[in-house]
């Protein structure tokens, strides 16, 4: 077996090694059934249990109360960015958007498609997205404000959200509950968990329920968030594997972690021990402003594209993976979602400190 990997990749990204384990060793028999949890017809009780557990434990880790529904739905972000403007607006409404990067981008685009009044109320792009907008104005009228929480490619993140008067939606698909938060301040908030809480193949989605209400008529079925509220997220065949691996890593986060609050303690510290060589290094440079720098994916670059590929090869040497840029904007980054230790970091780092050494 190969020593161990240091798995800094932005996504599908690390999987705790005692959830992996316990995976494991259920695989071929969840729960004395005798059966392996993939082999469960998806409206048996015990998924039926397993899903609606599932969605407990996530409005507690959230706190979020019972003004709130949590559902399970496939086709990650993308079908996420189509259906919420499907649902809560009409054809020419008005809709804003913040544009932080890359995935507010395709989210602005689909709304654009579908043709609603979209309108970008503030943007990043004219310093190529190293910064988080806080001058803004959401127009009355809109049927809600959508913004990116983290950007996992140009490595930014809200850290103070807009308190607006209209609906909040929000996609966290790369920082959920990394961090305590008021979740209660957005109306719908949605994650591809295959990041902090899972494998691919899975979007959380929790919907408050007055929001629901505004929901248009007349839509296909299987768009329609409605659909799959009332059939507590088995209106149709769901990712029964995937939501498993979300019950496993939310019991790791609450019973092995500690909770939200402990979790965040242990993700500053893994980001301020980055940043700080980073910044001190004379070698490395971060070109994210320093109030928008993100906790879970920190961007940096070599002093030369070719440093960067170098720096990717000799880390590979090492057992250190995915640590190269996004191929839109190139460069290095290391993804420190939740189940990257402190302990990896420190590794990481000590790399860092060694290339450095051989190369600065």
């Amino acid at each position: 077996m190969k020593s161990k990997t240091y798995n800094f990749s932005p996504g599908p990204g690390k999987l705790p090694r005692s959830v992996l384990q316990n995976i494991q060793n259920e695989l071929l028999d969840f729960n004395n059934s005798g059966m392996s949890i993939m082999e469960f017809g998806h409206r048996t009780k015990q998924i039926e249990e397993l899903v609606n557990e599932t969605a407990e434990r996530v409005k507690r880790l959230m706190k979020l109360d019972d003004n709130y529904e949590v559902i399970f739905m496939q086709g990650g972000g993308c079908i996420q960015f189509v259906m919420i403007p499907m649902n809560f607006s009409e054809k020419g409404e008005k809709v804003d958007y913040i544009d932080t990067g890359y995935w507010t981008t395709k989210a602005i685009e689909e709304a654009e498609i579908l043709e609603r009044d979209v309108k970008v109320i503030a943007s990043s792009a004219d310093k190529e997205y190293n910064y988080i907008p806080d001058n803004f104005k959401t127009r009355p009228e809109a049927a809600y404000l959508h913004i990116c929480s983290n950007n996992t490619i140009m490595g930014t993140q809200w850290h103070n959200y807009p308190k607006v008067e209209i609906p909040v939606v929000i996609d966290m698909s790369s920082d959920i509950l990394s961090r305590a938060i008021d979740y209660s301040a957005f109306d719908l908030v949605y994650a591809h968990a295959q990041k902090t809480i899972g494998t691919a193949g899975v979007t959380v989605v929790a919907i408050k329920k007055s929001f629901l209400k505004g929901i248009q008529k007349g839509l296909p079925n299987m768009l329609d968030y409605n659909s799959h509220v009332e059939k507590k997220s088995i209106f149709h065949t769901p990712p029964v594997f995937s939501i498993y691996v979300v019950w496993k890593m939310l019991y790791w986060l609450e019973n092995e972690i500690g909770g939200v609050d402990k979790m965040e303690t242990i993700n500053n510290k893994k980001a301020k021990l980055i940043y700080d060589f980073i910044d001190s290094s004379g070698f490395f440079k971060c070109t994210v402003e320093s109030s928008s720098r993100s906790i879970m994916n920190v961007v940096f670059r070599a002093p030369t594209p070719e440093f960067d590929k170098t720096f990717v090869e000799d880390a590979l040497k090492e057992n250190i993976v995915g640590v190269e840029g996004h191929r839109s904007v190139g460069g290095l980054r290391a993804s420190i979602y939740n189940p990257v230790s402190l302990e990896d970091v420190e590794v990481l780092v000590s790399f860092m400190k060694e290339f450095v050494r051989r190369y600065g």
